[in-house]
């Protein structure tokens, strides 16, 4: 039994979990993963306050877990299958354990998008589907293409092309969608190419890519690219993990809360990526948290 359950170890639970301590509730933190959530993956954490040179995801989320644990939050690394927030008392289980708390702080995120391509699921992992930290490295001196316009995906190819002979950005729209600071640096960086108004829509090879083909999203027609080796890492957006909420009623899959965090159940929160919100940004996921705490604790 807790006064306050957390799910999700991303930055919004992590500060809601810290907060909560803070006001002396009996918080645990359930993670399916790791700490950090997306934003323990990625290359390098950009635009946040104070953070320190060099920041890159994994190292951002080390610091989020050492402070928490500090903090005196505990945290415990199981995969929630079921959930009853109706009541009182609101019941998670996991493949292993049985939670109760009177109040409970949704904050498990997003899942990124696959594409949903010929030959991608075949060669997840093997050359596309790639973490550009973990795999940058191992495409060095080879072509990289990077899928996707927005920030995340420029920021990660930006990183990538430093290790890429050519990187090519692929993107579905006329322009890309990132702030000018990175499309700055996107015409500064002379191995970038950038493909507009074209989707990656088939993937070949066996162990690893062997060849894509490139749909024109105005004329239809198909560009097929010979480049054996190469590396494909896919930004197309992400799904809301709410799944198992089905006692919420959902906007577009998101939750809708108020300016406390609180949802349409008495004593159940939402904060971060999984909430409806204008701005989803490692910077408002923490404010998320750090509110729906305050309000939790009260």
């Amino acid at each position: 039994m807790y006064d306050i359950i957390i799910i999700g170890a991303g930055p919004a639970g992590i500060s809601a979990g810290i907060y909560a301590v803070s006001r002396g509730k009996k918080t645990v933190i359930i993670e399916k993963n790791a700490v950090g959530g997306i934003i323990g993956k990625v290359s390098t954490v950009t635009h946040y306050s104070a953070i320190v040179p060099g920041e890159t995801g994994a190292t951002f989320a080390k610091r989020m877990e050492r402070q928490a644990l500090e903090a005196g939050v505990e945290i415990i690394y199981e995969n929630v299958e079921k959930v009853t927030l109706e009541g009182d008392i609101k019941t998670i289980r996991t493949s292993r354990n049985h939670y109760e708390a009177p109040k409970i702080i949704l904050a498990n995120g997003t899942t990124p998008r696959t594409l949903g391509i010929p030959g991608e699921a075949e060669l997840s992992g093997k050359g596309i589907g790639l973490n550009a930290a973990k795999d940058g490295p191992s495409y060095k001196g080879k072509n990289i293409y990077v899928v996707g316009g927005a920030d995340g995906a420029v920021k990660e190819a930006l990183y990538l092309s430093q290790f890429a002979q050519k990187l090519t950005i692929i993107h579905f729209e006329d322009t890309l969608g990132c702030v000018p600071e990175f499309l700055n640096k996107v015409h500064q960086t002379d191995n970038i190419k950038v493909c507009l108004a074209s989707r990656l829509s088939k993937v070949y090879g066996k162990n690893h890519v062997e060849k894509l083909e490139l749909l024109n999203e105005k004329n239809g027609t198909v560009n097929v690219i010979e480049d054996d080796g190469c590396g494909i890492f896919v930004y197309a957006g992400a799904d809301p993990n709410t799944e198992l909420y089905t006692e919420l009623k959902l906007d577009n899959g998101y939750i809708p809360v108020n300016e406390k965090m609180e949802t349409s159940i008495p004593g159940v929160y939402a904060a971060g990526d999984i909430r409806v919100k204008q701005v989803r940004q490692a910077a408002t996921a923490v404010a998320d948290g750090a509110v729906a705490a305050i309000n939790a604790s009260m």
